[in-house]
């Protein structure tokens, strides 16, 4: 064997040997683990941008029936642009504090939005109003599928953060750099649970 050929086969060794290891010490699986988190999130964030979407028309439509119950209105709307306006990149997802932010802006718009929905019980014309049922409906099925969202956020970044603390996979995630991840608190997940209100019957 030539001293080419030599070199070249050790280095598809070297290449096996370190695929083997990667794959044997959980490598490839905090890949796809992270990247299930990053599905996950993204559509947290989508979910959450339909929401956003749906406020201005629910509030132009409210304001027709209740325009003297302006200072509800405009803590809807400035939650809402406090919540559209947080910067939502990747970083977010490891690093706690912005996690915080992202769900205090939030929440502080779930919350606007049940004291809205509170003062829209004193209007009956209102509630039967056509399009604001069709709102009402699709904020319904919205709050349903950011739950839903939220919780298999929860799922994966569990998998994704037991894998980084497990031995010996802990030794990779320390290698490499892969920190746990931040996920929803139980305070925040009973807020979500019981906010807003949208179901007014017939």
């Amino acid at each position: 064997m030539t001293l080419n050929g030599f070199a070249r086969t050790a280095q598809m060794l070297l290449a096996f040997a370190m695929a083997a290891l990667l794959s044997g010490c959980g490598y490839n699986q905090f890949q796809t683990r992270d990247e299930a988190v990053k599905a996950a999130w993204g559509e947290v964030v989508n979910q959450y941008q339909r929401r956003a979407d749906l406020i201005p028309n629910l509030v132009n439509t409210v304001k027709g029936y209740a325009s003297h119950e302006k200072e509800t209105l405009e803590s809807v709307t400035r939650a809402r642009a406090a919540a559209t306006s947080f910067q939502i990149t990747p970083e977010v997802l490891n690093n706690p504090e912005a996690f915080q932010k992202f769900q205090q802006v939030q929440g502080e718009l779930s919350g606007a939005l049940s004291r809205l929905m509170v003062v829209v019980e004193k209007y009956p014309d209102l509630k039967a109003d056509a399009s604001f049922r069709d709102l009402q409906s699709q904020l319904e099925g919205t709050e349903n599928r950011i739950t839903v969202a939220r919780q298999r956020y929860i799922v994966s970044v569990q998998e994704y953060n037991v894998h980084v603390r497990s031995f010996p996979t802990n030794l990779t995630a320390m290698l490499f750099g892969y920190d746990v991840k931040p996920s929803f608190t139980v305070e925040n997940e009973k807020a979500i649970s019981t906010a807003p209100t949208v179901n007014f019957g017939k």
